[in-house]
C-alpha cells in the first residue's frame, strides 16, 4: 500500500504594521489643518480687502475687525464712475489687450516651438540658447528700445505696442514650455501624417496643435494673468485716460496731494479680480495637465 508524505503547510510570516504606518492616519488631520491655516494666512489680505470694500472709507482703518459694522455698497457705485467714465471702459481696454496678447502668444510661440522641436536648421542649438537667455532679461532692458521703435512708428497711445511683440514670440518662457511638450509627442505621428501627404504645416495644424491643448491652455492662462496685471508696460505706452487699462486706472485712484478714496479703490480692485478668477477656474484642469506633462519624454 503506497503511502504519501504530507506536505508541510507553510504560513506566511505575520507582518507587523510599522510605526510610520500607524502614525500616518494621525498625521493627516494635522497636515490638513496646517495647510488650511497656511492658506487662510495667505488669503487674509484678499479677505481684508473684500471686507473693506463694503465699509465706509473712514471706517476702513479705524475698525480692525473683519465684520463691517455698517456694510454698504456705495463704494462700488461711487468707484464705478469715480474716474470720469464708467469702469467698464477700462475693463474693455484690458480685454482687448489680453485677447491680442493671448492670440499672439498661442500662434507665434507654438510655431517657434514646433520649429525648435521638430525641424533641423543651421545654428539651431545656438538660437535655442539665445531664446532661453532672453528669459533672464528684465523688461526694463528692452522697454527703452521698444518705446523708441514704436514712437518712430507713431504707435504710442495705442494698443499695438502691447500686442505686436507677442506676435513675434518674444515670450521665451512659453516657447520653452511648448518645446518641452512637443518633444514628448511621438515622432511616429509625424511620420504617419507625412505618409498621408501632410507637409510641415499640415503636421503642425492637424497633429501637433490638437495634442498640445494642455500646453496651449497653460500658455493662455499665464498670458491672461500676466497681461491683465501688467502695470509698467501699459503705463509707458498708454497716455490718454480713455486708453487706460485696469491696472493704470486703479493707480489713478491714489492721489499724493489729497485723500485717497480707499473704499472705491478696494471695490474696483475686487471687480478687476473677477475675470482672473473666472479665467483660471475655467482652465484649471488644463493648467494642471499642461504643467504636469511638460518635460516628460
Amino acid at each position: 500500500m503506497a503511502t504519501t508524505e504530507s506536505t508541510p503547510v507553510t504560513r506566511a510570516p505575520r507582518v507587523r504594521p510599522s510605526v510610520t504606518g500607524r502614525d500616518k492616519p494621525r498625521r493627516r488631520p494635522l497636515a490638513h489643518l496646517a495647510l488650511i491655516g497656511f492658506g487662510l494666512l495667505m488669503l487674509y489680505p484678499l479677505i481684508w480687502m473684500l471686507v473693506s470694500s463694503f465699509k465706509p472709507t473712514p471706517d476702513i482703518f479705524t475698525e480692525p475687525g473683519l465684520l463691517p459694522s455698517e456694510p454698504t455698497l456705495d463704494n462700488y457705485t461711487d468707484g464705478w464712475d469715480a474716474l470720469g467714465q464708467p469702469f467698464s471702459r477700462y475693463l474693455l481696454n484690458s480685454a482687448i489687450v489680453v485677447a491680442g496678447a493671448i492670440a499672439g502668444n498661442l500662434l507665434a510661440c507654438s510655431m517657434a516651438a514646433y520649429a525648435f522641436a521638430r525641424l533641423n536648421f543651421p545654428l539651431k542649438k545656438l538660437w535655442f540658447a539665445i531664446m532661453l537667455g532672453s528669459i533672464m532679461l528684465p523688461i526694463h532692458v528692452v522697454i527703452v528700445p521698444q518705446y523708441i521703435l514704436f514712437s518712430q512708428a507713431d504707435l504710442i497711445n495705442t494698443f499695438w505696442p502691447l500686442i505686436l511683440p507677442k506676435l513675434l514670440a518674444t515670450d521665451g518662457f512659453f516657447v520653452f514650455l511648448m518645446v518641452q511638450f512637443i518633444r514628448g509627442l511621438p515622432r511616429e505621428l509625424d511620420e504617419a501624417a507625412r505618409i498621408d501627404g501632410c507637409g510641415h504645416w499640415g503636421i503642425f495644424t492637424r497633429v501637433i496643435l490638437p495634442l498640445s491643448i494642455p500646453a496651449l491652455a497653460t500658455t493662455a492662462i499665464f498670458t491672461f494673468i500676466w497681461t491683465w496685471n501688467d502695470f509698467f508696460s501699459q503705463l509707458i505706452f498708454l497716455t490718454d485716460p480713455e486708453m487706460y487699462t485696469v491696472p493704470v486706472a486703479l493707480r489713478t485712484f491714489v492721489d499724493a496731494t489729497s485723500q485717497t478714496p480707499w473704499g472705491p479703490l478696494f471695490a474696483m480692485s475686487m471687480v478687476s479680480l473677477g475675470p482672473i478668477f473666472g479665467f483660471f477656474l475655467a482652465g484649471q484642469r488644463y493648467l494642471v495637465r499642461g504643467i504636469a506633462t511638460t518635460g516628460l519624454k
